[in-house]
């Protein structure tokens, strides 16, 4: 289901892919992807980690 959620701009709605990937971060509360649209907004979505157990 979530394979299907595409990554878009936040200010104009652009969809967002490896062209305007610009970071990844992973810390413990999971991974942040930075896009920069060629608007000039930036866009972070945050994947959580999986916790088992």
């Amino acid at each position: 289901m979530l394979e299907s959620i595409d990554c878009r701009c936040t200010r104009c709605d652009h969809a967002l892919d490896d062209e305007q990937f610009r970071l990844a971060m992973t810390t413990t509360a999971g991974t942040r992807h930075v896009y920069e649209c060629g608007c000039g907004a930036v866009t972070v979505t945050v994947v959580a980690e999986d916790r088992i157990g």
